[in-house]
């Protein structure tokens, strides 16, 4: 978005977005993570873990859990937030793009509203893959494109000025379409809304993918 974007807006959004947040992960978006990251297992990775809304709700057991952020400002709340929790959480300045580990590392990798977001989900969904063990699988929350023609024509008319606002959120992205195109295969996918949000972004899917064969 740009260094001044970055400095300004891009440092407030990140200072208000767990406010901003507040009221859909109490209305139960927190309960579908949680519902959602019980299938993680062995040594996981949160992509893109923003400032931190999964800490807390992986289960009990995992060998280990790695958050991986690029954005500086969001980075800061979450290691304040690791401090604070000390539950042991290892933290990575890193882009979903390319993450600063060797092939077949992780059991889990995590993502939740976070594909609508990289510059990038086809090369971010290309290294989930990479790093992931043969055998590890890929947990997924995303806002989506609509399936309703009328509300997907809204997403195409609004998504310049909402990724303005949104700092760089894509409210018309269909991701499950590229997360079958990459060398991942979906296993489960379920489709419903996320919780008190504009209806631009209120088509929401979460799911598991693994390697595909």
């Amino acid at each position: 978005m740009g260094a001044l974007y970055d400095a300004t807006w891009g440092r407030a959004f990140s200072a208000l977005y767990d406010r901003i947040l507040e009221g859909t992960e109490d209305a139960g978006m927190r309960d579908k993570r949680r519902e959602v990251l019980a299938q993680a297992r062995g040594r996981t990775i949160d992509v893109g873990a923003g400032t931190g809304a999964n800490l807390g709700l992986f289960p009990d057991g995992l060998a280990e859990i790695v958050m991986a952020e690029p954005d500086p400002n969001m980075t800061k709340r979450l290691r304040a937030k690791i401090a604070e929790t000390r539950s042991g959480v290892e933290l990575i300045e890193a882009g979903a793009e390319k993450l600063p580990f060797p092939d077949d590392s992780f059991d889990t990798v995590v993502f939740t509203l976070v594909l609508c977001t990289v510059p990038d989900p086809v090369a971010a969904l290309a290294e989930a893959a990479r790093i992931l063990k043969p055998d590890g699988q890929m947990l997924f929350i995303e806002h989506v494109r609509a399936e309703e023609p009328g509300l997907a024509r809204w997403q195409d008319r609004l998504e310049r000025p909402w990724k303005f606002v949104a700092d760089g959120c894509r409210c018309n992205r269909d991701t499950v379409a590229k997360i079958e195109a990459s060398p991942l295969a979906v296993e489960e996918v379920e489709r419903g809304d996320l919780p008190k949000s504009p209806p631009l972004v209120k088509p929401l899917v979460w799911g598991r993918a693994t390697l595909s064969p």
